[in-house]
């Protein structure tokens, strides 16, 4: 499978979508499980390529906040982000104002204003 061919795997697979966000397995219907099961088979395909991009993201950034160190929980989250197109920051909570006593929230407003 080339890769313009995994790409528009991908593509077709995100466009119809039924679920803006998605919490629990419990929302989804048998149609919405397909699809994104699907999905992840076109995302396996795509790290098996050589160029292991996509610009679903491009132009947004994606800021990771962990709250607890884990090397390979960060890496995942920002790999992916990358993988998709975002910029990427990673932050961790003790290098954040979190832990100066700025809450969660007013973190993510200033961090919402810098996009």
């Amino acid at each position: 499978m080339t890769e313009a061919d995994v790409n528009d795997r991908i593509q077709t697979r995100l466009a119809p979508f039924p679920t803006p966000h998605f919490l629990s397995s419990l929302d989804l219907n048998p149609v919405a499980a397909e699809t994104l099961l699907d999905l992840g088979d076109a995302f396996v395909d795509m790290n098996r390529q050589s160029t292991k991009g996509l610009d679903l993201l491009r132009g947004r950034t994606v800021v990771n906040l962990f709250f607890e160190n884990s090397t390979r929980t960060s890496s995942s989250f920002e790999i992916a982000a990358k993988r998709l197109g975002a910029d990427v920051v990673t932050m961790p909570v003790a290098a954040s104002s979190v832990k100066k006593g700025e809450t969660l929230i007013d973190t993510a407003v200033t961090l919402n204003a810098m996009k």
